[in-house]
């Protein structure tokens, strides 16, 4: 689950001053305004809003892409993975680009956000974005349909999105890229032996991530958090409550297209007739596969039932 932008608005007023001048006075008539560049509103431009959104009693560090013109646009979730290094604001942009808003927010007690990080916690601070966007204030602010949001989430950031659409049959499409299915991994190292093994394996495994980002919990306190849910937490659990979503399923060569595979089987088995699977040959973090990556969300939300 390795995860391997600043932003500047321009502007410019060349045109205008251009126009002014005797050269262009002879060259065009003084009512001719053909070539000038329209220019949206300010109020309608494209922008970046940032936020805070409570969580339990803890304020999420937030931040809004929001799509150029009046609206409402659609708006994409966009959840990062553990502890989170690649956040994906690239497809971020694209999205905006496409016309949706993105709304990108840290869990409580990673990247700065106050609070104690948990799988848990991640969960409750999932369904809070979602509640914080729906709020009419919010919506109108960002010109954003609170009726039209996707979930997509990038490895733990696919979990939160599984776990996050399946209690929330509002949210009728979801993507996850190379998810990780915390809780059916959890479960398959309990089958395979002692619990004190399993638990010892993934407890290494989360420390091997990289733990700084968070805050408030240990690899050993969060490997015992999954072992405590994995009824409820794996993939397969929600198949029930996500088979008449629209999904899009990303993997890549990470480890993680089984598991991903699978999901997407289970989902058509059940009569999911709406998943869309997309297998790129890179690694995790899709570090060559940026464009193709972008590429396939893009396609897939151009897709989507209005």
């Amino acid at each position: 689950m390795h995860q391997r932008t600043t932003f500047f608005l321009l502007a410019a007023g060349v045109m205008a001053c251009l126009a002014g001048t005797p050269g262009n006075a002879q060259a065009r008539p003084a009512t001719d305004s053909s070539h000038l560049v329209a220019t949206p509103k300010h109020a309608d431009r494209a922008s970046m809003e940032t936020m805070q959104i409570p969580s339990h009693g803890a304020l999420m560090n937030a931040l809004v892409y929001v799509a150029a013109g009046a609206g409402p646009h659609p708006a994409v979730i966009l959840l990062h993975g553990f502890p989170g290094n690649e956040r994906n604001l690239d497809l971020a942009q694209d999205m905006r680009r496409a016309g949706w808003d993105v709304l990108y927010f840290n869990y409580r007690g990673s990247w700065g956000t106050p609070g104690d990080f948990s799988f848990s916690h991640g969960i409750e601070d999932t369904a809070a974005a979602l509640a914080y966007l729906r709020q009419p204030d919010v919506a109108r602010k960002l010109r954003l349909d609170p009726t039209r949001i996707v979930l997509i989430g990038h490895s733990m950031g696919g979990f939160m999105t599984v776990q996050g659409a399946a209690a929330d049959p509002a949210i009728k499409a979801f993507a996850i890229i190379s998810a990780a299915d915390m809780g059916g991994t959890m479960q398959q190292m309990l089958a395979e032996g002692q619990k004190p093994d399993a638990l010892h394996k993934m407890s290494a495994g989360l420390a091997n991530e990289g733990m700084a980002p968070l805050s408030g919990c240990t690899p050993d306190g969060l490997a015992s958090e999954l072992a405590e849910h994995t009824a409820t937490w794996t993939f397969s659990s929600k198949v029930g409550a996500l088979k008449n979503r629209n999904a899009l399923i990303v993997t890549s060569d990470d480890g993680l297209a089984k598991a991903g595979e699978s999901f997407a089987a289970n989902l058509r088995n059940a009569g999911d007739t709406h998943v869309t699977t997309v297998h790129l040959p890179t690694d995790h973090a899709y570090s060559d596969q940026r464009i193709e990556l972008s590429h396939a969300v893009l396609q897939w939300l151009a897709a989507l039932p209005k």
